[in-house]
Protein backbone atom coordinates (compact mmCIF):
# COMPACT_ATOMS: atom_id res chain seq x y z
CA UNK A 1 0.00 0.00 0.00
CA UNK A 2 1.25 3.53 -0.85
CA UNK A 3 1.22 5.88 1.87
CA UNK A 4 2.22 9.45 2.69
CA UNK A 5 4.83 8.48 4.71
CA UNK A 6 6.07 5.95 1.85
CA UNK A 7 6.28 8.57 -0.65
CA UNK A 8 7.95 11.30 1.71
CA UNK A 9 10.90 8.56 2.20
CA UNK A 10 11.56 7.69 -1.16
CA UNK A 11 11.77 11.34 -2.19
CA UNK A 12 14.30 11.64 0.79
CA UNK A 13 16.27 8.92 -0.26
CA UNK A 14 18.13 10.64 -2.64
CA UNK A 15 19.27 13.51 -0.28
CA UNK A 16 19.76 10.77 2.22
CA UNK A 17 22.17 8.21 -0.08
CA UNK A 18 23.99 12.03 -0.92
CA UNK A 19 24.88 12.70 2.18
CA UNK A 20 26.45 9.19 3.00
CA UNK A 21 28.42 9.47 -0.18
CA UNK A 22 29.86 12.56 0.77
CA UNK A 23 32.49 10.74 2.72
CA UNK A 24 33.09 7.54 1.14
CA UNK A 25 37.00 6.57 2.11
CA UNK A 26 39.68 6.50 -0.50
CA UNK A 27 42.40 4.01 -0.52
CA UNK A 28 45.06 2.36 -2.47
CA UNK A 29 46.12 -1.73 -3.10
CA UNK A 30 50.19 -1.08 -2.84
CA UNK A 31 51.24 -2.69 -5.57
CA UNK A 32 50.23 0.46 -7.96
CA UNK A 33 52.67 2.92 -6.60
CA UNK A 34 55.12 -0.15 -5.03
CA UNK A 35 58.04 1.11 -7.60
CA UNK A 36 58.97 3.51 -4.97
CA UNK A 37 60.00 1.12 -2.70
CA UNK A 38 59.16 2.75 0.36
CA UNK A 39 58.85 0.57 3.87
CA UNK A 40 55.05 0.62 5.18
CA UNK A 41 55.89 3.44 6.90
CA UNK A 42 56.76 5.61 4.66
CA UNK A 43 53.75 4.59 2.18
CA UNK A 44 51.78 5.40 5.68
CA UNK A 45 53.20 8.61 5.39
CA UNK A 46 52.33 9.50 1.91
CA UNK A 47 48.84 8.18 2.09
CA UNK A 48 48.23 10.66 5.29
CA UNK A 49 49.99 13.73 2.99
CA UNK A 50 47.54 13.21 0.27
CA UNK A 51 44.29 12.17 1.72
CA UNK A 52 44.34 8.47 1.68
CA UNK A 53 42.25 6.77 4.84
CA UNK A 54 42.64 3.24 4.10
CA UNK A 55 45.22 1.07 2.61
CA UNK A 56 45.39 -3.11 0.87
CA UNK A 57 49.12 -3.99 1.62
CA UNK A 58 50.60 -7.18 0.54
CA UNK A 59 53.64 -9.01 2.41
CA UNK A 60 56.01 -7.35 0.05
CA UNK A 61 54.95 -3.86 0.71
CA UNK A 62 54.64 -4.46 4.47
CA UNK A 63 57.88 -5.90 4.46
CA UNK A 64 57.29 -9.13 5.75
CA UNK A 65 57.93 -12.94 5.66
CA UNK A 66 54.47 -14.46 4.22
CA UNK A 67 56.02 -17.99 6.26
CA UNK A 68 56.58 -16.54 9.29
CA UNK A 69 54.91 -13.07 9.67
CA UNK A 70 56.56 -11.03 12.42
CA UNK A 71 53.74 -10.42 14.62
CA UNK A 72 55.11 -7.68 16.40
CA UNK A 73 56.34 -5.79 13.70
CA UNK A 74 52.83 -6.15 12.07
CA UNK A 75 51.11 -4.42 15.49
CA UNK A 76 54.11 -2.03 14.88
CA UNK A 77 52.87 -0.92 11.56
CA UNK A 78 48.55 -1.41 12.63
CA UNK A 79 48.99 1.23 15.32
CA UNK A 80 51.64 3.73 12.98
CA UNK A 81 48.54 3.37 10.92
CA UNK A 82 45.64 3.96 13.36
CA UNK A 83 47.55 7.00 14.44
CA UNK A 84 47.19 8.80 10.99
CA UNK A 85 43.81 7.83 10.47
CA UNK A 86 44.60 5.17 8.23
CA UNK A 87 42.45 1.66 8.10
CA UNK A 88 44.06 -1.37 7.04
CA UNK A 89 41.04 -2.62 5.16
CA UNK A 90 41.91 -5.96 3.42
CA UNK A 91 45.71 -8.05 3.20
CA UNK A 92 46.46 -8.38 -0.56
CA UNK A 93 47.40 -12.14 -1.40
CA UNK A 94 48.20 -13.82 -3.98
CA UNK A 95 47.18 -16.89 -6.11
CA UNK A 96 45.90 -19.74 -4.42
CA UNK A 97 45.19 -22.17 -6.98
CA UNK A 98 48.01 -24.31 -6.82
CA UNK A 99 47.93 -25.69 -10.31
CA UNK A 100 47.77 -21.55 -11.92
CA UNK A 101 51.07 -20.42 -13.42
CA UNK A 102 50.87 -17.67 -10.46
CA UNK A 103 51.03 -19.83 -7.11
CA UNK A 104 54.29 -18.98 -6.09
CA UNK A 105 55.11 -22.74 -4.50
CA UNK A 106 58.05 -20.90 -2.83
CA UNK A 107 55.91 -19.35 0.16
CA UNK A 108 54.45 -22.95 0.90
CA UNK A 109 51.29 -24.24 -0.03
CA UNK A 110 47.97 -23.11 -0.66
CA UNK A 111 46.69 -23.75 2.03
CA UNK A 112 49.57 -22.71 4.42
CA UNK A 113 49.42 -18.96 2.41
CA UNK A 114 45.32 -19.15 3.41
CA UNK A 115 46.18 -19.76 6.95
CA UNK A 116 49.17 -17.12 7.33
CA UNK A 117 47.36 -14.36 5.13
CA UNK A 118 44.39 -14.51 7.39
CA UNK A 119 46.82 -14.55 10.37
CA UNK A 120 48.43 -11.10 8.86
CA UNK A 121 45.00 -10.02 8.15
CA UNK A 122 43.66 -10.25 11.33
CA UNK A 123 46.67 -8.88 13.02
CA UNK A 124 45.92 -5.53 10.66
CA UNK A 125 42.18 -5.48 11.53
CA UNK A 126 41.35 -5.93 8.02
CA UNK A 127 37.85 -7.95 7.59
CA UNK A 128 39.20 -8.89 3.64
CA UNK A 129 41.98 -10.35 2.01
CA UNK A 130 42.26 -10.58 -1.54
CA UNK A 131 42.81 -13.92 -3.26
CA UNK A 132 43.15 -14.59 -6.94
CA UNK A 133 42.80 -18.03 -9.13
CA UNK A 134 45.09 -17.25 -11.82
CA UNK A 135 45.47 -15.14 -15.31
CA UNK A 136 43.76 -15.69 -18.90
CA UNK A 137 46.66 -18.27 -19.19
CA UNK A 138 44.55 -20.72 -17.20
CA UNK A 139 41.49 -20.39 -19.26
CA UNK A 140 42.12 -23.42 -21.99
CA UNK A 141 42.00 -25.55 -18.75
CA UNK A 142 40.27 -23.54 -16.45
CA UNK A 143 37.63 -26.44 -14.74
CA UNK A 144 40.50 -28.04 -13.88
CA UNK A 145 41.62 -24.89 -11.93
CA UNK A 146 38.39 -23.85 -10.65
CA UNK A 147 38.60 -27.70 -8.69
CA UNK A 148 41.85 -27.16 -7.65
CA UNK A 149 40.95 -23.33 -6.09
CA UNK A 150 37.75 -24.95 -4.21
CA UNK A 151 39.78 -28.00 -3.06
CA UNK A 152 41.95 -25.48 -1.31
CA UNK A 153 39.12 -23.41 -0.04
CA UNK A 154 37.01 -26.32 1.37
CA UNK A 155 40.47 -27.35 3.07
CA UNK A 156 40.54 -24.36 4.86
CA UNK A 157 37.01 -23.13 5.26
CA UNK A 158 37.10 -23.35 9.29
CA UNK A 159 40.14 -21.73 9.44
CA UNK A 160 38.18 -19.04 7.34
CA UNK A 161 35.36 -18.88 9.14
CA UNK A 162 37.18 -18.85 13.05
CA UNK A 163 39.25 -15.85 11.47
CA UNK A 164 36.24 -13.66 11.03
CA UNK A 165 37.97 -12.39 7.85
CA UNK A 166 36.62 -13.25 4.53
CA UNK A 167 38.16 -13.83 1.28
CA UNK A 168 38.09 -11.56 -1.80
CA UNK A 169 38.54 -13.33 -5.31
CA UNK A 170 39.73 -11.13 -7.47
CA UNK A 171 37.97 -11.02 -11.22
CA UNK A 172 41.71 -11.14 -12.23
CA UNK A 173 43.66 -10.33 -15.57
CA UNK A 174 41.21 -12.87 -17.83
CA UNK A 175 40.61 -15.98 -15.25
CA UNK A 176 37.47 -16.37 -15.31
CA UNK A 177 33.95 -14.31 -16.25
CA UNK A 178 32.04 -12.49 -13.63
CA UNK A 179 29.00 -15.35 -14.46
CA UNK A 180 31.55 -18.24 -13.47
CA UNK A 181 32.82 -16.07 -10.10
CA UNK A 182 29.24 -16.09 -9.51
CA UNK A 183 28.43 -19.74 -9.72
CA UNK A 184 32.25 -20.50 -7.68
CA UNK A 185 31.03 -18.52 -4.87
CA UNK A 186 27.33 -19.60 -4.79
CA UNK A 187 28.98 -23.23 -4.64
CA UNK A 188 31.39 -22.83 -1.55
CA UNK A 189 29.65 -20.54 -0.10
CA UNK A 190 29.77 -17.03 0.60
CA UNK A 191 30.30 -17.35 4.00
CA UNK A 192 34.01 -17.84 3.75
CA UNK A 193 34.21 -15.94 0.01
CA UNK A 194 33.63 -12.69 -1.31
CA UNK A 195 34.49 -10.51 -4.36
CA UNK A 196 37.65 -8.38 -4.51
CA UNK A 197 35.98 -5.97 -7.47
CA UNK A 198 38.47 -4.63 -10.20
CA UNK A 199 36.66 -2.59 -12.50
CA UNK A 200 39.72 -2.37 -14.93
CA UNK A 201 40.13 -6.03 -15.55
CA UNK A 202 36.38 -7.23 -17.10
CA UNK A 203 37.77 -5.66 -20.73
CA UNK A 204 40.82 -7.88 -20.61
CA UNK A 205 37.84 -10.99 -20.48
CA UNK A 206 35.53 -9.15 -23.41
CA UNK A 207 33.06 -8.45 -20.82
CA UNK A 208 31.24 -5.05 -20.16
CA UNK A 209 32.90 -3.55 -16.31
CA UNK A 210 28.81 -2.73 -15.59
CA UNK A 211 27.62 -6.00 -16.28
CA UNK A 212 30.17 -7.28 -13.67
CA UNK A 213 29.26 -4.88 -11.36
CA UNK A 214 25.17 -6.14 -11.73
CA UNK A 215 27.13 -9.37 -10.98
CA UNK A 216 29.38 -9.27 -8.49
CA UNK A 217 28.81 -6.12 -6.85
CA UNK A 218 26.65 -7.58 -4.27
CA UNK A 219 29.21 -9.77 -3.09
CA UNK A 220 32.46 -7.61 -2.80
CA UNK A 221 34.28 -7.37 0.18
CA UNK A 222 37.12 -4.61 -1.32
CA UNK A 223 37.52 -3.23 -4.40
CA UNK A 224 40.22 -2.54 -7.24
CA UNK A 225 39.31 0.65 -9.07
CA UNK A 226 40.42 2.56 -12.40
CA UNK A 227 39.01 3.45 -15.80
CA UNK A 228 39.57 2.33 -18.92
CA UNK A 229 39.65 3.30 -22.55
CA UNK A 230 38.25 1.27 -24.93
CA UNK A 231 37.64 1.21 -29.05
CA UNK A 232 37.65 -0.61 -32.53
CA UNK A 233 40.79 -1.20 -34.12
CA UNK A 234 41.09 -3.50 -38.08
CA UNK A 235 42.94 -6.36 -35.59
CA UNK A 236 39.79 -6.41 -33.24
CA UNK A 237 38.98 -4.37 -30.20
CA UNK A 238 41.65 -2.48 -28.01
CA UNK A 239 41.94 -1.12 -24.37
CA UNK A 240 44.23 0.87 -22.43
CA UNK A 241 43.68 1.83 -18.93
CA UNK A 242 43.90 5.12 -18.22
CA UNK A 243 43.28 7.31 -14.92
CA UNK A 244 40.13 8.12 -13.63
CA UNK A 245 38.34 10.54 -16.47
CA UNK A 246 40.22 9.33 -19.18
CA UNK A 247 38.18 6.33 -20.11
CA UNK A 248 34.77 6.04 -22.24
CA UNK A 249 33.15 3.07 -19.77
CA UNK A 250 30.86 5.54 -17.66
CA UNK A 251 33.00 5.27 -14.67
CA UNK A 252 31.37 8.01 -13.25
CA UNK A 253 27.83 5.78 -13.34
CA UNK A 254 29.98 2.89 -12.40
CA UNK A 255 30.51 3.97 -9.33
CA UNK A 256 27.72 5.91 -8.27
CA UNK A 257 26.00 2.54 -8.61
CA UNK A 258 28.70 1.25 -6.71
CA UNK A 259 28.47 3.36 -3.94
CA UNK A 260 24.83 2.87 -3.55
CA UNK A 261 24.89 -0.72 -3.76
CA UNK A 262 27.66 -1.06 -1.64
CA UNK A 263 27.23 1.79 0.91
CA UNK A 264 29.92 2.50 3.68
CA UNK A 265 33.06 0.22 1.37
CA UNK A 266 35.75 2.42 0.45
CA UNK A 267 37.14 2.59 -2.86
CA UNK A 268 40.44 1.64 -3.21
CA UNK A 269 42.59 2.29 -6.19
CA UNK A 270 44.41 0.17 -8.28
CA UNK A 271 45.49 2.63 -10.77
CA UNK A 272 47.72 1.09 -13.82
CA UNK A 273 47.61 3.52 -16.47
CA UNK A 274 49.07 1.94 -19.67
CA UNK A 275 51.29 3.92 -22.21
CA UNK A 276 49.97 1.40 -25.23
CA UNK A 277 47.11 -0.02 -25.59
CA UNK A 278 46.18 -4.29 -25.34
CA UNK A 279 45.13 -5.57 -28.75
CA UNK A 280 42.29 -8.38 -28.56
CA UNK A 281 41.49 -10.27 -31.27
CA UNK A 282 37.50 -9.89 -30.81
CA UNK A 283 36.81 -11.29 -34.22
CA UNK A 284 38.72 -14.28 -34.23
CA UNK A 285 36.37 -16.97 -34.16
CA UNK A 286 39.22 -19.53 -31.89
CA UNK A 287 39.07 -16.47 -29.10
CA UNK A 288 35.86 -17.59 -28.28
CA UNK A 289 36.88 -21.57 -27.79
CA UNK A 290 37.98 -20.58 -24.43
CA UNK A 291 34.26 -19.35 -23.88
CA UNK A 292 31.94 -21.58 -24.86
CA UNK A 293 29.29 -20.51 -21.98
CA UNK A 294 30.02 -16.82 -22.89
CA UNK A 295 25.98 -15.55 -23.51
CA UNK A 296 26.12 -13.44 -27.05
CA UNK A 297 24.46 -10.63 -25.22
CA UNK A 298 27.23 -10.19 -22.33
CA UNK A 299 29.78 -10.24 -25.58
CA UNK A 300 27.50 -7.62 -27.42
CA UNK A 301 27.49 -5.05 -24.48
CA UNK A 302 31.57 -5.65 -24.60
CA UNK A 303 31.89 -4.55 -28.51
CA UNK A 304 28.91 -1.75 -28.03
CA UNK A 305 31.37 0.01 -25.69
CA UNK A 306 34.30 -0.83 -28.40
CA UNK A 307 31.91 0.76 -31.28
CA UNK A 308 31.30 4.03 -29.38
CA UNK A 309 34.93 4.82 -27.79
CA UNK A 310 37.74 6.85 -29.64
CA UNK A 311 41.60 6.15 -29.71
CA UNK A 312 43.38 7.14 -26.97
CA UNK A 313 47.02 7.60 -27.06
CA UNK A 314 49.22 6.80 -24.55
CA UNK A 315 51.76 9.53 -23.09
CA UNK A 316 55.59 8.13 -23.14
CA UNK A 317 57.56 7.73 -19.95
CA UNK A 318 59.45 10.72 -18.76
CA UNK A 319 62.90 9.30 -18.50
CA UNK A 320 63.67 12.20 -16.19
CA UNK A 321 60.96 11.03 -13.99
CA UNK A 322 61.25 8.47 -11.21
CA UNK A 323 58.64 5.79 -12.04
CA UNK A 324 57.37 5.80 -8.30
CA UNK A 325 57.31 9.45 -8.59
CA UNK A 326 54.95 9.32 -11.87
CA UNK A 327 52.97 6.23 -9.97
CA UNK A 328 51.68 9.07 -7.31
CA UNK A 329 51.10 11.54 -9.55
CA UNK A 330 48.69 9.45 -11.23
CA UNK A 331 47.36 8.18 -8.32
CA UNK A 332 46.56 11.75 -6.73
CA UNK A 333 44.53 12.24 -10.34
CA UNK A 334 42.48 10.05 -9.69
CA UNK A 335 41.98 10.98 -5.68
CA UNK A 336 41.14 14.38 -7.22
CA UNK A 337 38.69 13.24 -9.59
CA UNK A 338 36.87 10.88 -7.68
CA UNK A 339 36.41 13.32 -4.78
CA UNK A 340 35.06 15.73 -6.58
CA UNK A 341 32.62 12.97 -8.32
CA UNK A 342 31.59 11.94 -4.67
CA UNK A 343 31.18 16.02 -3.81
CA UNK A 344 28.36 16.02 -7.07
CA UNK A 345 27.06 12.88 -6.06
Amino acid sequence: MITRRNLLFAAALPTALRAQNKHVQLGVELGCIGANKWTAYQFLDYFHKVGIECAQFNSGTLGVNLREPDEAELKKIRAYGEKLGIQFVAFSGGSICPTSKGFNAKQGTAEEQVVNGLKIARILGAKAMRVVLGSATERPEIAKHVENFTRVLKATRQQILDSGIKLGIENHNGDQTAREIKALIEHVGHDILGVCLDSGNPLIIYEDPHLTLDLLGPYAVTTHIRDTAVWRVPEGVAMRWVNMGEGNVDIDGWLKKFMAMKQGMPIVFENLPMAKPRIMPAFDPQTYALFPTMPASDLARFLAWAERGKPTLGVAADASKPRGQQQCEDLEVCLRYTKKLIASS
